[in-house]
C-alpha cells in the first residue's frame, strides 16, 4: 500500500530495551476534502531512511499495516495495528531519465547580432 502527503513531523529516532530495537515516526497529512494527519513508523534501519526528508515536503510512502494482539494481566485481550513505512520518495517533479534539466529563462540571451549576409548561405 502507499500514503502520498505532505509531511507534518518528523520524530527523533528512539532506541528500545536491551536488544537496541530503534523506531522513528513521522506525520503526514493528506491532500483530500477532509485531511487526515497519518502517522507511519518506520523501524530498525529503516529509521535512516528519513534522515533526508524535511517537514513540508511532498512524499509518497509504502506502509504495511501491522496488527498484533495482546493480553492484559487480568485476562482481557486487546489489539493494536500500527502503519509501518519500508520506503519513502519525494514527489517533486522531476526531468524524465536522459533528459538534462530545462535551465530558466534568464539564462537565454537575446540574439541580435545577425546580419543579412547570415541569411544568403542558405541552399534554396
Amino acid at each position: 500500500m502507499e500514503l502520498e502527503g505532505k509531511i507534518k513531523l518528523i520524530g527523533d529516532t528512539k532506541t528500545f530495551g536491551n536488544n537496541g530495537f530503534r523506531k522513528r515516526e513521522v506525520v503526514v497529512t493528506t491532500d483530500e476534502q477532509y485531511p487526515q494527519h497519518i502517522m507511519v513508523e518506520f523501524v530498525q534501519d529503516k529509521c535512516d531512511l528519513l534522515n533526508n526528508y524535511n517537514v513540508g515536503q511532498d512524499v509518497k510512502i509504502s506502509i504495511n499495516l501491522r496488527g498484533r494482539e495482546w493480553t492484559n494481566p487480568q485476562g482481557e485481550t486487546k489489539y493494536f495495528n500500527s502503519i509501518q513505512g519500508w520506503r519513502i520518495e519525494s514527489l517533486a517533479p522531476s526531468q524524465p531519465d536522459g533528459m538534462p534539466p530545462i535551465p530558466p529563462m534568464e539564462a537565454f540571451e537575446p540574439v541580435d547580432n545577425l546580419n543579412e549576409e547570415d541569411h544568403d548561405d542558405l541552399p534554396f
